[in-house]
């Protein structure tokens, strides 16, 4: 997969039980589910919330790699997860790291 920003290219790889399980370390509040990892971001209004969610977009497009997300008013859920490989990879733990990185902020 080619990182559109950079033209760096990234090869997603499954993450294995034992990468799935440092995980909870690598990326803080993100749950781990079988087939994805999910996380919850909560805003005081629904401007902040959009606000969030075009950064995140602006992320996901320069590593061509685009979550399913959910927006009510001032809560997101974002999951990622590789469909093309069958579930977690590297990939969806590097954005989900910048989200985290840029959320905190």
């Amino acid at each position: 997969m080619r990182c559109k920003e950079s033209n760096y290219l990234m090869e997603p790889y499954l993450l294995q039980n034992g990468e799935l399980k440092e995980l909870i370390a690598k990326i803080p509040r993100w749950e781990i589910k079988s087939k994805h990892i999910e996380r919850e971001f909560n805003f005081s209004s629904f401007i902040e919330a959009f606000s969030f969610m075009t950064k995140v977009a602006l992320i996901c497009e320069k590593y061509n790699h685009h979550p399913n997300w959910e927006n009510s008013y001032s809560k997101i859920i974002i999951k990622f997860s590789t469909h093309d490989l069958g579930g977690i990879t590297n990939l969806d733990q590097t954005l989900a790291s910048e989200i985290n990185n840029i959320f905190d902020k």
